[in-house]
């Protein structure tokens, strides 16, 4: 299953998410629209997913994984099927909208509420780390081929083999291998995230994965830009920022191994502030090709860690039998985050300049990394003996 969900992952975030960027050139000479217009189809469909992952989780959190993802997977590669066809933005922002709600049933929350549901604390953070170590290579992979698709084919065609591609590795490999049923039911469930909602860890949680993922998200859209403005070529800013995804993955391998010594909760805050640390060194020291390397660098190792970090406190704190419905409610608030925060960062850079944009990552940054100190005091607390 863990194997699966590892390939589907790689395959739905390369074609329902990362492929659209690829696919911003040719659209925009055919259909006539500029890059913001076009960019904002894809913020639509990261709010639908938003939006949709409450009700997504209750449904794991009752059924399982098996039905919705397989029945998601479909759903996505006839959306990009029907993408190959638009012909208007109007049609394009529609068929987001369905791409965004396929993403929310077949995306990383759907797959960790499966890991969640089916596995103890043991085996969950090696079974989580391996799907998105895998998955962390989807831009990667599907960034070029892409590329390579649309050179070959034209846009529409290559959107027509991704499909079909999509369908034919998603569908069968949900359906056969993902696990039918989660947790048994519960009466409790409802109780269980009410009472979560109610108190301040929960909210702590909230608050430092919102912050965090407005700062990941900014440098993921802006940084080739910046890079640029600090007066480095083109390709060399799109080499630098494509590190990313790969130190994505080797702080995913840090974190994981660390875990033995010491808490997730302060891993990750220890992360996030090395983030915060590389975007107030950027402005100091990016305009050096060895200083663009380092800020780069530093920030990636934590690009990814709050994807594994996440479900890991989640399921340590409230268990696994409402585990869906708690990540489905956390996910509303980070997924608006993800969508908003480079509108917002580009508006910044546009009237008062990239330095401030990096000094918002940084704060936003540090605010995560308290954020979590605080859960983590506050969990030692409330497990304390009276």
């Amino acid at each position: 299953m863990v194997g699966a969900l590892a390939i589907t992952q790689t395959a739905g975030y390369g074609v329902l998410y990362y492929a659209f960027s690829v696919f911003i050139p040719p659209m925009s000479r055919d259909l006539g629209a500029g890059v913001a217009e076009l960019t904002g189809a894809i913020t639509l469909s990261v709010l639908v997913s938003g939006l949709a992952a409450p009700f997504i989780g209750r449904w794991l959190d009752r059924r399982g994984g098996r039905g919705l993802m397989t029945i998601g997977s479909l759903v996505g590669g006839l959306g990009v099927l029907a993408w190959s066809q638009v012909q208007h933005v109007a049609h394009l922002y529609a068929v987001c909208a369905v791409l965004g709600l396929a993403s929310a049933m077949v995306l990383y929350e759907a797959a960790f509420a499966v890991i969640v549901a089916w596995s103890d604390a043991a085996r969950r953070a090696r079974a989580l780390l391996a799907v998105t170590v895998v998955a962390g290579f989807a831009s990667s992979i599907f960034l070029p081929l892409t590329g390579l698709l649309v050179d070959r084919y034209g846009w529409r065609q290559a959107l027509v083999v991704l499909a079909i591609g999509y369908a034919l590795t998603a569908v069968p490999l949900h359906a056969l291998a993902v696990r039918g049923r989660g947790s048994p039911a519960h009466a409790d469930r409802g109780e269980i995230v009410g009472a979560a909602l109610r108190e301040r860890p929960f909210w702590l949680l909230a608050a430092a994965f919102l912050t965090q993922t407005g700062a990941v998200s900014t440098m993921g859209v802006l940084l080739v830009s910046y890079l640029i403005a600090l007066g480095h070529q083109p390709v060399f800013a799109a080499a630098v920022a494509g590190l990313l995804g790969v130190l994505s993955v080797t702080g995913r391998l840090v974190t994981t191994g660390l875990q033995a010594r010491w808490r997730v909760a302060l891993i990750t805050a220890a992360m996030f502030g090395v983030q915060g640390l590389a975007a107030v060194l950027l402005p100091l020291v990016g305009r050096s090709v060895p200083g663009a390397v380092a800020g780069v660098v530093l920030f990636g190792l934590g690009f990814g860690v709050a994807t594994i970090a996440r479900p890991a406190l989640l399921a340590d704190r409230y268990g696994t039998v409402a585990y869906a419905s708690l990540s489905g409610a956390l996910a509303l608030p980070i997924t608006i985050s993800k969508a908003v925060a480079p509108l917002l960062a580009a508006g910044i850079a546009q009237f008062v300049g990239y330095p401030a944009v990096m000094g918002a990552v940084a704060g936003a940054c540090v605010a995560g990394a308290l954020a979590l100190v605080a859960y983590d005091r506050g969990t030692r607390t409330d497990t304390a003996p009276a």
